[in-house]
This record gives structure tokens, sequence and C-alpha cells, in this order.
């Protein structure tokens, strides 16, 4: 039967056992015969390969073109790509390709379902960056986060400015929007936290024998919240009756996909360290061509693909390859093997050659094209990624490590890390505190806010596996693809390593898949 268009040639590809580059996939949809083309590159391919690539596709043509032979068509001017595989990367010719069998017809399956696809990005906010580090850059970004987080706020109390409750008589009933300033105790065991607005700042007093007193455990500095209170005969300190937070309504009602379709989440690869668990990989590789895996369409991957080179001390003792682009090289390599029918979103992490403040912008031009397997869309760290209607917030998760060592253990931990996401989810902001361990990059906005509530919080970052609901908004934090390192073992951390939660984007459920 003829080829018709791009996805009857990746259904043919795979039920063959290969995967092909997007660009080869397309050379071939438009020459004059691509029954034929693709015949003559299956012929000519090497036995271990795994990827029709475009130099495969040229290679044809000019063969075709030279004997005369139908294959050739006008789409052989595009220049051939280099694809060598780099010495340093293990062979993936090990990993087996499918058999013709009844897992590749449901390949066939998968990639038939190319024009039902939806992938939307919201947030990404590569190629925008305004901010010059300037003082003012630091309070413009403040500024738009207590004016966007506060507005739903204010609706909720009667609100006044600092300024405003300074000049109120004592025993009045006042309420306040504002920034966390401070947060201290007393001699007598109360809390005082100091909000601040627009126009200053105003000291709260949280009794300890109130039955909100264990709220201010879970505050961060930063963080946006109101009050409610009376103020004190003097009028000098307002007496908390209240607290609330920008938070995820309970009512939320996440989305769905309209069919049976999944996603894989991923993060953590850490390419280049000689931890990097390369079998595990070609096992999750392998898996995602199977019968098991027919509905896995989408692959998105929240942070950290390579190792990196200088994130912590003495890494260079602990590094499989030395250089950073080596490293995305190689992880391009492995990138590969996954099906090539099987959509890619990425954004950066931390060990990642982008800046370290975040947003973290998405990767540069020269290692777009490095990673330019299956031709994955390669966002800001975060971004909102919505697959056929429902939304995926994506961040890589350094501000857990905060939130984490901040927060009292029975309220966030490494061994559940979802439980700290949920404090993110309600603060509706993914990095609240600054001037720790997070770093900020001012903007003309602040693209950390969580302005719509995603259906799917995905973050990385921690090396643990876990996940939750909090008010009905999915949270998983998807471990990694790295065996404990030194450095891991010197700081008591415990990797969850080789697991791949899939989440069924119809349902919102969630099955892990362990390849280690």
């Amino acid at each position: 039967m003829p080829l018709e268009g791009p996805a009857r040639i990746v259904s043919e590809l795979t039920s063959r056992g290969y995967n092909a580059e997007r660009e080869a996939v397309t050379r071939i949809s438009s020459a004059d015969d691509p029954d034929a083309l693709l015949e003559s590159i299956l012929t000519e391919l090497p036995d271990d390969a795994l990827v029709v690539r475009t130099d495969h596709v040229d290679a044809a043509l000019e063969a075709s073109s030279s004997s005369g032979g139908p294959a050739a068509s006008e789409g052989n001017e595009h220049p051939s790509t280099s694809t060598g595989k780099p010495s340093h990367v293990t062979d993936l010719s090990d990993v087996p390709s499918p058999v013709e069998t009844k897992e590749c017809s449901q390949e066939q399956t998968r990639s038939t379902d190319l024009e039902r696809r939806s992938i939307e990005i919201d947030g990404d906010m590569t190629g925008s960056s305004t901010g010059t580090g300037e003082y003012e850059d630091f309070v413009s970004v403040f500024r738009d986060r207590l004016e966007r987080l506060g507005s739903s706020l204010r609706s909720r109390i009667n609100h006044r400015p600092a300024t405003a409750i300074e000049s109120m008589s004592g025993g009045s009933e006042v309420g306040m929007v504002g920034l966390v300033n401070d947060i201290r105790s007393t001699a007598s065991g109360h809390w005082l936290i100091e909000l601040e607005d627009a126009t200053g700042t105003f000291p709260w007093l949280v009794m300890k024998d109130r039955e909100y007193a264990d709220l201010v455990g879970e505050l961060l500095r930063d963080e946006v919240l109101a009050m409610e209170g009376t103020l004190s005969d003097d009028a000098g300190i307002a007496f908390v009756d209240s607290m609330h937070f920008p938070d995820v309504p309970r009512t939320h009602d996440p989305s769905t996909a309209d069919r049976h379709v999944q996603a894989a989440l991923i993060s953590d690869v850490h390419v280049g360290s000689e931890e990097f668990m390369a079998d595990a990989w070609n096992d999750f590789a392998r898996w995602l061509h199977t019968e098991q895996a027919q509905h896995v369409e989408y692959l998105l991957l929240a942070g950290d693909m390579v190792e990196g080179v200088g994130v912590y001390p003495n890494q260079d003792d602990e590094l499989d390859i030395v250089d950073i682009y080596d490293q995305y090289e190689a992880f391009n390599e492995y990138l590969k093997a996954v099906p090539g029918d099987i959509e890619i979103v990425m954004i950066p992490g931390n060990h990642d050659a982008v800046r370290l403040a975040e947003p973290q912008p998405g990767f540069t031009d020269d290692l777009r094209e490095i990673m330019s397997a299956h031709d994955p869309q390669i966002v800001s760290n975060p971004s909102t990624v919505t697959l056929e209607g429902v939304s995926v917030l994506m961040y890589h998760g350094v501000s857990l490590d905060e939130v984490i060592a901040e927060l009292p253990e029975e309220k966030a931990s490494y061994d559940e890390p979802h439980k700290a996401m949920y404090h993110l989810l309600k603060k509706r902001h993914v990095a609240p505190q600054f001037g720790g361990h997070t770093r900020l990059a001012p903007e003309e906005r602040d693209y950390l806010i969580i302005d719509d509530v995603p259906d799917i919080f995905h973050t990385g970052h921690v090396h643990k596996l876990g996940f939750g609901k909090y008010h009905n908004v999915l949270a998983i934090n998807s471990g990694c693809w790295q065996a404990q390192t030194d450095f891991q073992k010197s700081v008591n951390i415990d990797p969850d390593a080789g697991y791949a939660p899939i989440v069924d984007l119809d349902t919102l459920e969630v099955t892990v898949q362990k390849f280690a």
C-alpha cells in the first residue's frame, strides 16, 4: 500500500524496528516515490542502525539520481547532517530493535494518532529576558508578584495598605495583603510576622495558643498572603485572627484528554556522570517500543539532561565525560533510542548549561542543534505545557531544597517530595523565597508565579520519586537516572533511580515503570 504522508512513513519504519529523525521523514514524504525511496534507504542501512537519518536519505537520493531511479526528488538539495556517534557514548546497538510482532503493530496505532495530538506552550520566556540586575529590576519583579497574587486575596478581606493601618485607632478590625518580610519568635513563644506592601511594613502577632499558629511553620519569606486581625490598644501591632493563602481552590476540576493517551514524565538524566544508568535508560527506551507502551505519545523531561561541569565540589572526579558539549552529544544519542513518533518537551535544570538564576531560558541555539533527535520542543524553566487540554506545569525544582529545609519534617521531606510541592501550589509560586539557595533573575514580570492552576505539576531535582494530589492537582516528582554519587552520599541523598511515571491523560491516574 502506498505511503500517505509522514504518519504512514513513521508507521512503516516503526513496524520494521526503526526510529527516524523528523527531517528524514519529511524528506521521504516529499519524494516523487516515497515507497521506492524508503525501500532504497532500508536496503542500504547498516545492520546495527536504529535510526533513519537525513544522511541516509541523502545517500539513497544520490544513488537513485545517479542511476536515474524513481526515488530522486526535488528535496535532495538539503545538505547532509553529520550524525557520527561520539566515541564516549555507550554503543546503543545493544538495544534490541522491536521484533515484527503484535508489539510493533501497536506502534502503528500510536503513530496514526498524530493528527489528534496537541501541544501548547505557555510561560516560555526564552528570548524575552529583560533584567539587567539593577535594583529597580528587583523592585519591579516583587511589585508584580504582590499585585498579581494579591489581587485574589484582596477580594477575600477588608484590605488596607500598611500606611493606612498605621493611622487607624486601637481596637480596629484590619486586614492586609503583603509579602512576608520577616518571621521571628518572641520571648513569650508567640510569632511576629512583618508584612510588606508597596506603601511600607506592618507587624502582625500570631499567638502561640491559637489553632492556626501551626501555619507559621509553613511560611516562607517573600511569599504573598493576607492576614486579618485586631489592632492593639496603641495601634502599634495587629493580633492575627486568620491567614489566607493564594492557594488552589478546593473545587478545582482538572481537564482530561478525550481519548486514552499517556505521557511519560521523567527528569534528571545526568548523562556524563559516572553514575548515569545507561542500562536502565536503554531498558526504558526499549520498553517504549513495546505494546505495553503503545499509548505513550508524549515524553516530558524536567531538566538536568546532563551532569554538567563545576556544579558541586570535586565534581570532576565523578565525571565520565568532562566536556559539556560532549555530554549533550551523548545525551542526544541516548535520546535517539526513544521511538521517533513520541513528542518530546524539555526544560533545563541547574546542572544544564544555562544561567542558574530562575526563570531559566531554554537552551542556546548551539545546544538546541546538538539535542536535535526527534526535534524536541525546548522551553524555559518553568513553563506550562498543555497536552490535548491537560495542562502540565513543568518546573525543575531547585526551590524544593529550600522548602524542605525551612518547613517542619512532617510537612515537607525528601522521602515525600510531592508534599513539598503541595506548599508551592498553596503559595501559587514555584520559588517564593529569595536570597537563599534558589537564585532569582529579576524580570519585568514574575515568571515563577502559578497564575493558572495546572492539572499536573511536574518537578525533578531532588532525585526522589513521589506523587499525590493536592486539591485535585496531580503533583509528581519523577526521580532520576543517576545512581548515588559520592557527593550525594556525603549529604545523605539516597536517589530513586530508573523510574518512569506514566500518566493517563484521560484519567490523570499514574503508574510507575521501574527499569533499575
